[in-house]
């Protein structure tokens, strides 16, 4: 294994721990929970004793007579899991030491590392306004040591974005019922119908990458602007006030709208900083997943 990635492995492998720690300790589990689907399915049925709830009880095989029977479930089988991942140049945006796309290459390995531990496939498709990179769903650790050596080593061929042609491209790709993890700084339009089908079709979890310098912008004068992702050219005032109060509400109304499609969608959500640890989040995302994600 080469050594650039012998230590990255390594960083991964670190992360792993202590998200794998805090979930054992908060969540008297293990990190594999993350890699199951969020509902429960019709196992069979039983009769019913002292203590179960009511909104339990089978009332069709309990009218034949032979007693009152309750229902009971098992957790749904393991799901394929694929990362879905905005690779386009407005991910590299970051707070000096970060950037967002170092996040979500960091949140991919981690999740192909920790799917090789539990045996579960896991798939990568990396997108700009194209495809960029796709890795069919695999198990084991060659294939997560493959996909995250493939990641970072990744030179994006567009510096577009097309959230809801990425969203599309994995529509297409995926056969079954799956966890998809979409990765995004969702500076973008137009993606909501394809992330509302995503969400009907897939048990999805959405994560936004926000980069402080891109809501705090700073004031440095006149100066000129280039569009990552077009190469467009704008000479703005960066301390005018009217100039910086669009740039915050641009930011909370992408941020809010955002949410708002998750909330409607039953979503799981989660918004990352570069500036931020994010393993307490993620923890406490899984944490959200177990206790809430429960039907029946």
């Amino acid at each position: 294994m080469p050594p650039v990635l012998t230590a990255l492995v390594r960083r991964l492998r670190h992360l792993e721990i202590r998200i794998r720690k805090a979930v054992e300790a908060q969540l008297q589990g293990d990190f594999h929970s993350v890699f199951k689907g969020t509902g429960l399915e019709f196992d069979d049925v039983r009769l019913y004793q002292y203590g179960d709830e009511v909104r339990a009880i089978d009332w069709a095989v309990s009218s034949k007579g032979h007693g009152t029977f309750v229902k009971t479930y098992k957790e749904e089988k393991e799901q394929q899991v694929l990362v879905l991942l905005d690779v386009s140049a407005s991910l590299a945006v970051g707070d000096g030491q970060r950037s967002k796309l170092d996040v979500a290459r960091d949140i991919a390995g981690l999740l192909a590392l920790a799917a090789a531990r539990q045996g579960s496939a896991l798939g990568l498709l990396a997108f700009s306004d194209q495809k960029e990179l796709y890795l069919p769903a695999a198990k084991g650790p060659r294939a997560a040591y493959a996909l995250i050596q493939r990641l970072f080593a990744l030179a994006p061929v567009s510096r577009g974005t097309g959230v809801g042609a990425g969203i599309r491209q994995a529509l297409g790709l995926l056969k079954r019922r799956s966890l998809v993890v979409l990765v995004s700084d969702f500076i973008d339009g137009s993606y909501e119908r394809e992330l509302t089908m995503l969400a009907q079709r897939h048990d999805l979890i959405v994560v936004q990458l926000l980069a402080p310098r891109e809501r705090n912008f700073p004031a440095v004068g006149i100066v000129p602007l280039c569009d990552a992702e077009t190469g467009e050219v704008r000479w703005v005032n960066t301390s005018a006030p009217g100039f910086r109060a669009g740039v915050v509400a641009d930011a909370a109304r992408r941020e809010a709208e955002l949410i708002n499609l998750c909330r409607r969608q039953r979503t799981g959500f989660l918004a990352l900083s570069t500036e931020d640890d994010f393993v307490p989040q993620l923890v406490g995302l899984f944490r959200h997943r177990r206790q809430s994600g429960r039907r029946g």
